[in-house]
């Protein structure tokens, strides 16, 4: 591209995948227009548990089917539907329940951790490019289990991960304490997964790619896409809400769950949901952590980010519209107290988000199937932050024209 115009390329949504997407294409020759409807990062970026998750695992499966009556009559439970959203949620539902047949979750497995074995690799080299590698800690996470029940009930993802190769220790009794001493004695059993690290401070991350971005060329643009269209010429003009118009020769949708509507308008709808999380941020915990901690039987996370301790997960079906429950939040924080005795709650916030979740459980990397020069990045679910940087590359390399390092037929649009 040195010797001829520069291509041109609008991307849609400034969150840690839109903007991962804006400063790679914008190194690799590209003139980016980034676009959101807010400041870049502070969607659902802005409060995800900062945690570079490798050990992908998929959503449906047996050992899920039989957990989710259970799960939707528990108050306490890891997954929360709103009985009034259960009809929308239908279809959703049935697909990920097919998504689960054996004959299936191999290949998704496949799949997910095709792009996850990049992932760490990519961030260090996206963190290194922006100039800010210490944004990433070296500490890993422990996944913690309070009975050898709850680890014997986990014990298909730890198989997982034996099979794919990543590393990871078992831990019992004082050897857990050695490495998080906050842990409470009631804890039986962890798993050190060294190599799941975590991001300082998630928002900065996303304002850092976009400042770099915008250092390197880039423009951002705030305002609400309502739709594409195809120049006769071929180029795609990305129309506003306020009546702007923006041409561009190719156009890359990354923002998130909302990504669902602009799909449909171009006439290619996909089964893109909410999985609707919460975090609550602690400034003054009382407690010091090293590593993250996750307690897969409670479905939450606590992780050291943005100067406190955040406590986050589960999932609460109930689509775009409907107000935040708080209440999840706080039962999350009174499990976080049942793990880390000493942890106090003060000064805090509380805040919600909608994670984009596909009934697969793999993203979105895919070309449109409706109109050439349009591309999408989204549906990456728990995810989003993991793959951001695997993501970016692989979509410039499409872009380009280039064939990518994955083989790319698993994360079409049109699979559904």
């Amino acid at each position: 591209m040195t010797n001829e115009r520069k291509q041109t390329v609008a991307v849609v949504g400034a969150g840690v995948i839109g903007a991962s997407i804006a400063f790679e294409m914008q190194q690799r020759g590209f003139q980016v227009t980034l676009i959101d409807k807010g400041e870049p990062g502070r969607g659902t970026s802005y409060g995800n548990m900062a945690s570079i998750a490798l050990d992908f695992t998929a959503g449906s499966g047996p050992a899920t089917w039989k957990k989710i009556p259970r799960w939707l009559m528990d108050p306490e439970g890891p997954v929360w539907l709103r009985p009034s959203y259960a009809p929308k949620m239908l279809p959703w539902f049935l697909r990920f329940i097919a998504a689960g047949r054996r004959s299936r979750l191999r290949g998704i497995e496949d799949a997910g951790m095709n792009l996850t074995r990049r992932a760490l690799g990519d961030f260090r080299t996206m963190l290194s490019a922006i100039g800010a590698p210490e944004l990433m800690t070296e500490e890993g996470c422990l996944a913690i289990y309070e009975t050898e029940a709850e680890f014997a009930a986990d014990r298909g993802h730890i198989e997982l991960m034996q099979r794919y190769g990543f590393d990871f220790e078992i831990l019992n009794g004082g050897a857990i304490r050695h490495y998080e001493p906050e842990l409470s004695p009631s804890i039986a059993k962890a798993v050190l997964l060294p190599d799941n690290k975590s991001i300082r401070d998630p928002y900065q991350l996303v304002v850092k790619l976009a400042d770099a971005a915008q250092a390197a060329g880039a423009r951002f643009v705030s305002g609400v896409v309502r739709n594409i269209e195809r120049k006769p010429a071929g180029d795609a003009v990305v129309l506003l809400q306020d009546g702007g118009r923006i041409e561009v020769n190719s156009a890359v949708m990354a923002a998130g769950v909302h990504t669902r509507e602009l799909a449909a308008r171009l006439g290619e709808p996909i089964p893109l949901e909410t999985e609707r999380g919460y975090h609550t941020q602690i400034m003054k915990p009382g407690i010091s952590m090293r590593y993250s901690v996750i307690w897969p039987h409670r479905a939450f996370m606590v992780t050291p980010t943005a100067g406190g301790i955040r406590v986050g997960g589960n999932v609460e079906l109930a689509g775009l519209d409907a107000p935040p429950d708080f209440r999840r939040p706080r039962l999350l924080v009174r499990h976080a107290q049942r793990a880390l005795p000493g942890l106090k709650v003060e000064e805090t916030t509380e805040w919600m988000g909608h994670r984009p979740a596909l009934p697969d459980t793999i993203p979105i990397i895919s070309p449109s199937s409706k109109m050439p020069g349009v591309w999408y990045a989204t549906g990456h679910g728990h995810l989003g932050l993991t793959l951001s940087a695997t993501t970016a590359k692989l979509i410039a390399d499409m872009v380009m024209g280039g064939k990518p390092a994955v083989d790319m037929t698993p994360f079409r649009i049109n699979r559904y």
